[in-house]
């Protein structure tokens, strides 16, 4: 008998939510860096084993929005969890709950949805702060499971997967049995530059860009890629260009293997820069970007 369900992976930013999404699936959808706001979208991995098929969604770090852009990330969070059949809470080993991960814990309360609680990076913590992060946390909800783990060495994933099968129930699979993802190629191309952005630039700069892809064209044994770098200050531009355009090659160069190593083809990218001022509080240019309200409508 065939089982399905639909996880959300929610927290706040930079817990490691897309790292352990990446290390269910064994390949790299959701793109990772150590600044907050980097996974905008919701990103759903696909995971077929044997007569289950788990889709867990990946979502924004829930946080304080200061712009359009902020709220959009915030809906996306609401939405996904008004959908699914379960979730998974993702906190950091070293911190207990503050206000964004009672939110969340209330939302589940409200919605009576089951939740697992993941305490990520325990490679980075001790034992103790791990045993006093699973009290706190066990004296605000009645979780389903309670797995430490630390997603970037692949420890306790396997946990988490296992425990994830109580939140399957019998139907039919909604993907083809060798989906990794639903994310349309483009924004998957869009997200591994955007990647090498936020690892490369000062803190500023990366969250007031955005990446669109204009031309995506597959030939036998090439992928020819244009993309638009969209920046709020000509400042930015001239950054995100460099000396002589060298910080615009690294971008590239760093995100052109990853593309190659993804769609396992010779890629050609070509990036350009354009400014386009306070982006992330214009409704029309968030949707333009692909950040579409019809994700939480």
């Amino acid at each position: 008998m065939r089982k399905t369900g639909f996880v959300a992976i929610v927290g706040r930013a930079n817990v490691g939510k897309s790292t352990l999404i990446n290390a269910l699936t064994g390949e790299k959808i959701a793109i990772v860096s150590k600044k907050p706001q980097t996974t905008r979208n919701r990103i759903t991995g696909i995971i077929t084993k044997d007569e289950t098929q788990f889709v867990f969604m990946d979502t924004p770090g829930m946080l304080k929005s200061q712009n359009k852009l902020g709220d959009y990330m915030n809906k996306t969070i609401s939405s996904t969890l008004g959908g699914v059949d379960a979730a998974i809470l993702v906190v950091d080993a070293d911190y207990g709950p503050g206000e964004i991960e009672k939110k969340i814990i209330r939302r589940f309360e409200n919605d009576r949805l089951p939740a697992m609680l993941a305490i990520n990076k325990i490679d980075k913590s001790t034992p103790q702060k791990v045993a006093d992060c699973i009290t706190a946390y066990a004296a605000l909800f009645d979780f389903a499971a309670v797995v430490p783990i630390s997603a970037l060495k692949n420890d306790g994933v396997e946990i988490v997967l296992k425990e994830a099968e109580q939140f399957m129930h019998e139907g039919e699979w909604f993907f083809d049995e060798d989906a990794m993802t639903e994310q349309p190629e483009k924004q998957i191309a869009a997200e591994f530059i955007r990647e090498k952005i936020l690892r490369l630039m000062d803190d500023e700069i990366p969250h007031g860009t955005a990446v669109v892809i204009e031309e995506f064209k597959e030939k036998k044994d090439l992928l020819s890629i244009r993309a638009e770098i969209f920046c709020e200050r000509e400042a930015h531009k001239r950054i995100l260009i460099g000396k002589n355009g060298e910080m615009l090659k690294k971008i590239g160069s760093y995100a052109r293997e990853d593309l190659e190593k993804f769609f396992g083809v010779q890629v050609y990218l070509n990036l350009w820069v354009k400014v386009k001022e306070n982006w992330r509080d214009s409704d029309f240019l968030i949707a333009n970007f692909g950040y579409d309200k019809k994700d939480f409508d």
